[in-house]
């Protein structure tokens, strides 16, 4: 009997330490994921660049989806239709969990920025527009690498309309709208003027502290050839011009947002301007 009550409490001994060993380990796992996703949240650089990477890559993810073939399904034939909604959720979810490393919020310079916003897409619609009602482009051939040309064929949100009810529609463009004039503009500028500006005038010291008014002209225009190059095509020209105006209303205000207004005016003044005219190409 004693023999037999000894194996029991060592049994119980070892099924107890059994027990906490995996509750131990448990734990560790649970504080090393914990611990991984505070460090990713804590680091200032991803905060800025991750978005704009992941934005990018999604983007031509979407692009080799696309099958040109009128037999398939929407979701082949037109992959920016569901793509660029995924691009929206999975964007706002890092900005939203890298929220604290970006500004406060400040209302200084939001007419500089408004007003910049409204004069650069009057700028980058005006190649097309010309085109549209001199031809040039056409004539003089060289002309259409400045934008004079025609911008057709793109997302079209109306693909829905003959065979879905209206509402689908509705929606579509909703979507639209809500990635051209929230997301593009809060990755981008939290990118190119947040973090790259800021960078480049300062890459040896602490970027993160460093005051968007000090930003040197070199930053400004290497920042404005990276950003046309980003949109490069017809309206890389175009984009230089832009992308110096936003340079210099971050260098003018100081302030982020302030830019990002400007970028948000912009876009929503251009697919205000698509939709009207059904230039599809200008997205």
């Amino acid at each position: 009997r004693a023999i037999i009550g000894l194996v029991r409490r060592l049994s119980c001994r070892i099924l107890y330490w059994k027990v906490s060993q995996k509750k131990v380990e448990g734990d560790r796992m649970a504080d090393s994921g914990t611990s991984f996703l505070q460090r990713m949240r804590d680091a200032k650089a991803a905060a800025f660049v991750a978005p704009f990477v992941v934005f990018m890559v999604m983007l031509e993810g979407i692009r080799l989806f696309r099958i040109e073939n009128s037999a398939l399904p929407w979701w082949q034939q037109y992959p920016e239709h569901w793509g660029y909604p995924l691009q929206v959720v999975v964007c706002l979810v890092l900005i939203w969990f890298w929220r604290k490393h970006y500004p406060k919020f400040s209302w200084s310079g939001m007419g500089w920025g408004i007003g910049a916003g409204v004069f650069g897409i009057l700028v980058w619609l005006l190649p097309p527009v010309l085109h549209h009602f001199t031809g040039w482009g056409d004539a003089v051939s060289w002309l259409s690498h400045f934008g004079f040309q025609e911008r057709l064929e793109g997302f079209d949100p109306e693909v829905f309309r003959e065979d879905y009810p209206g509402w689908v529609t509705g929606v579509v463009v909703a979507m639209r709208f809500l990635r051209l004039v929230v997301i593009v503009s809060l990755v981008e500028e939290i990118f190119w003027r947040g973090f790259l500006m800021r960078w480049i005038s300062d890459s040896e010291g602490d970027w993160s502290k460093f005051s968007l008014k000090k930003c040197s002209t070199k930053s400004l225009w290497i920042t404005a050839g990276a950003f046309a190059l980003a949109h490069a095509g017809p309206d890389v020209f175009v984009a230089v011009l832009y992308g110096a105006l936003a340079g210099w209303v971050t260098i003018r205000t100081g302030n982020l947002w302030a830019v990002v207004a400007m970028h948000m005016t912009a876009n929503l003044v251009l697919g205000i301007f698509i939709m009207s005219t059904g230039w599809w190409g200008l997205w």
